[in-house]
């Protein structure tokens, strides 16, 4: 056990928390390897039932990756790799885990924060749930499986989740696919503590409720706009929304966030998520391995971090003016993947086929 990331059996239950509060529980390797290693200890064990992820601290699950290790990866990409494909190994092992996997995902749940609680068997939201896929805002394109998840979002919702970076609360998450269940957050403690007294994950449909809020009115214009084929096509049609409707629109969030975030990172999002859509789990974390390699050895991915993280100026300098100046060929450069043996891909069990 690492203080990072704590492990307990509580009655019938597994529990792991990510403990990290002050880095808002943002993923190391080493948390990454201690998780792996308590799952399959766990899967194992006949006196654990259901495992059960929480976050540490009042601000949330878990704000990601811990990107600025990535940023001050100066060496020659293995230490990434190696984050990487133990991550993705990570986030398959939860999909296809044998026992309940509830997931807890209260407060900010951020990249690398879905990754680890989006592909499990029970996802929980409550009041101050904010989800989202934001690597588009550092000069990157959704890993951890958020191309999978993305492009199997009903009515191309994922796009919109995609493209923006945008976070999104309780009601959104469950109609984006990201969650299962809201359950308020004043009945989260009660429910915890009876799933593990009780190993009844069918307690978790009993403490449901439906959410108020939700894309609403704007649903049917969002299906619209984001089943247009291209990024060039979507960003069009929320500045022709915003210039007939005015900024009291739904559109002006997401137009902002498309102009603000990296144009490079869009348009590697635009085709990971069009491939991701006829492939397994597995076969979208593994092109995601090799464009996270690419993205990493681009000035793009450091700049957004360095912009966001490290000089927090928030004023990237993205290396193309818009949308249509990004070069198709550097796009698709960006998922090939490497063929110089430095580097070795996730490996999954035989039965991670869906």
């Amino acid at each position: 056990m690492t203080e990072e990331l704590l492990s307990t059996v509580e009655g019938r239950a597994g529990v792991i928390t990510l403990n990290r509060p002050k880095a808002l529980n943002a993923l190391t390797q080493g948390m990454i390897d201690e998780m792996t290693r308590v799952l399959g200890a766990w899967a194992e064990d006949d006196s654990v039932e259901l495992v059960i992820l929480r976050g540490a601290g009042e601000r949330g699950l878990c704000a990601g990756g811990d990107i600025a290790y990535l940023y001050n990866d100066v060496g020659d990409g293995r230490n990434a790799a190696r984050f990487w494909k133990a991550e993705y190994e990570l986030n398959s092992l939860i999909k296809h885990y044998p026992k309940p996997y509830v997931a807890i995902m209260n407060g900010i749940v951020l990249g690398g924060g879905i990754g680890v609680s989006a592909h499990g068997s029970h996802r929980i939201v409550t009041d101050d749930s904010r989800i989202g896929m934001p690597e588009v805002s550092i000069g990157y394109s959704p890993d951890v499986g958020g191309s999978y998840l993305l492009a199997h979002a009903p009515d191309n919702l994922g796009k919109h989740l995609g493209f923006t970076g945008l976070h999104v609360g309780a009601a959104e998450a469950l109609e984006a696919g990201l969650a299962d269940t809201y359950v308020p957050a004043d009945a989260l403690e009660g429910l915890v503590a009876e799933l593990a007294q009780t190993g009844d994950v069918s307690l978790i449909d009993k403490a449901a409720v439906t959410p108020q809020g939700g894309f609403g009115d704007a649903r049917a214009e969002m299906v619209e706009v984001y089943s247009l084929d291209t990024a060039e096509e979507v960003l069009a049609a929320l500045e022709e929304l915003q210039a007939t409707h005015g900024e009291d629109h739904w559109s002006k969030a997401p137009l902002k966030a498309m102009k603000r975030n990296s144009p490079l990172g869009i348009k590697v999002t635009e085709h990971t998520l069009k491939r991701a859509a006829d492939m397994t789990l597995e076969e979208a974390l593994t092109q995601e391995f090799w464009m996270s390699m690419n993205m990493q050895a681009h000035p793009e991915f450091k700049e957004g971090i360095r912009a966001q993280i490290i000089d927090k100026d928030r004023n990237p300098k993205w290396t193309y003016g818009s949308l249509e100046e990004v070069p198709a060929d550097v796009v698709s450069g960006i998922l090939t993947p490497l063929d110089d043996g430095r580097f070795e891909p996730p490996a999954f069990t035989p039965q991670a086929d869906t």
